[in-house]
């Protein structure tokens, strides 16, 4: 079942008018080779985390419609209206392509949206001074319509002035356990990478020291909880670092926020792994942001932006005038649902054990009012003079992920069916009210990106629109 009237949310700053509708009818299905490949696609659906129908066939550029509908309707910045246009005419599967103007130029798209490519509006008009990304929640007929920036350099549309803990920020746990391992240890769909060019902007990081006891040695193994994430051999956080080096060499405009925890099963500690990361990594010439107070992204522009989860080592409690290094997350609350780290610069959602399928609608939950404490905050412009300033403006870290080792419905991938789709909505339709700018904070996912599916990525980035409307 679909609803059975078309809603409209405008998620940008700028006014749209949908004018024209038109509808095609399903496409009609073979019982050949491409049958069966639909399928194969729908059963992958079942078993995966997308949140559209991969068997919604395109409308080719030939194609007529049955029906068409001149319309005037007229949508100001972050406004939501419910229309009278119906969903469908005679079948839940018919298809419409929307063409809206902007400023004197037309966009399209079509719904429901067939691929990842088009859930990009198409420009009807030459040089468009505009990029639209379009969201439909098929059950609710529901389109939002958000401004989409290139995902691989989207800080680029934000003024240096704005505090990096006031944007919404996509972010992945366990980033780069995309290799082949057990379904209880891998966590992502894509490479770090690929992540990083789609939007990404926040890794969480679990690494073991190789060699604690020699102060010569850089090794720091990639590890979620106590195993490898890779069953053909240990991958290591240099290799990362230099994905992450190059990616911020190509796009200067850009920051990442690494969060680094020791786990695994060696005996390392917290003091050596801060030893290590001070001494090899974030040395004095290299791309790192390690005082402990939060930046503004003039600040960190083409920087690594620490966020430690360990203890330091005693002579790095006095750097900085005592104020210590890297973000202090070291006291993380276990299993929380709302915590403020004793820093005063971490606000968490970090709520992981789902022992049975019922609790994953109690952790969407708890995502969804992490959400909504992080959206309503209003945070200054421009820098701030300390650690001890930064603690009234903090990050809002709200982790969509979850699992239980020894149920399988619980996995990882399993969790992620759920949740990501679920949020993916409530970001779409939710009610926005007040002067707030309405961020998300750092919304950390697991299995984005799979077969191509960017829509939370999408759906995050484009909630900085009413941010940047404030900074005009």
């Amino acid at each position: 079942m679909v609803a059975e009237h078309l809603t409209l949310r405008n998620n940008t700053s700028t006014p749209i008018v949908l004018k024209r509708i038109e509808r095609y009818q399903a496409e009609e299905k073979s019982f050949g080779a491409s049958a069966f490949n639909t399928l194969a696609s729908n059963f992958t659906q079942v078993l995966t985390n997308q949140t559209r129908s991969a068997s919604v066939a395109v409308i080719h550029h030939d194609s007529r419609p049955f029906e068409e509908n001149h319309v005037d309707i007229h949508l100001e910045p972050f406004e939501t209206k419910k229309t009278e246009l119906r969903s469908f005419i005679d079948s839940e599967k018919e298809r419409m392509r929307l063409i809206f103007e902007v400023e004197g130029q037309k966009y399209q798209i079509q719904t429901p949206v067939p691929t990842e490519e088009s859930a990009t509006m198409k420009a009807l008009s030459e040089n468009p001074k505009f990029q639209f990304t379009g969201v439909y929640v098929t059950p609710e007929s529901f389109l939002a319509i958000y401004s989409s920036a290139n995902l691989n350099s989207w800080m680029h549309e934000l003024r240096d002035d704005t505090l990096v803990s006031a944007l919404s920020i996509p972010g992945t746990h366990n980033s780069p356990t995309c290799h082949i391992a057990p379904p209880s240890v891998r966590c992502q769909a894509v490479s770090p990478r690929e992540q990083l060019e789609n939007g990404v902007r926040f890794f969480d990081i679990r690494v073991q020291p190789q060699y604690p006891e020699d102060a010569a040695r850089d090794e720091l193994v990639l590890v979620h909880s106590v195993f490898p994430i890779s069953l053909t051999g240990n991958k290591y956080f240099r290799d990362l670092m230099r994905e992450v080096n190059g990616f911020l060499e190509r796009n200067p405009s850009e920051t990442l926020i690494i969060s680094v925890k020791r786990e695994g099963p060696g005996n390392a500690t917290d003091e050596q792994l801060s030893r290590i990361l001070h001494d090899h990594y974030a040395r004095p010439d290299s791309r790192w942001w390690v005082r402990p107070k939060i930046p503004t992204l003039g600040e960190a522009r083409g920087k690594v932006i620490l966020v430690r989860r360990f203890n330091l080592q005693e002579n790095l409690k006095g750097e900085h005038g005592g104020n210590g290094w890297g973000i202090d997350a070291a006291e993380w609350a276990d299993n929380t649902a709302h915590a403020m780290c004793p820093s005063g610069q971490l606000c968490i959602q970090d709520f992981y054990e789902v022992m049975e399928k019922p609790s994953i609608e109690q952790k969407i939950k708890y995502v969804s009012e992490h959400v909504d404490r992080a959206s309503g905050c209003c945070y200054p412009f421009g820098v701030q003079p300390d650690a001890q300033a930064t603690r009234a403006f903090p990050f809002y870290i709200n982790f969509l992920s979850a699992s239980n080792f020894w149920k399988t419905n619980t996995w990882p991938e399993k969790i992620a069916a759920k949740v990501n789709p679920a949020i993916v909505d409530y970001l779409c339709r939710r009610k926005r009210d007040g002067d707030a700018d309405c961020s998300t904070g750092i919304l950390v996912t697991d299995w984005v990106g799979l077969d191509g599916n960017w829509d939370l990525v999408r759906c995050i980035v484009g909630m900085n629109a009413k941010l940047r409307l404030r900074q005009k």
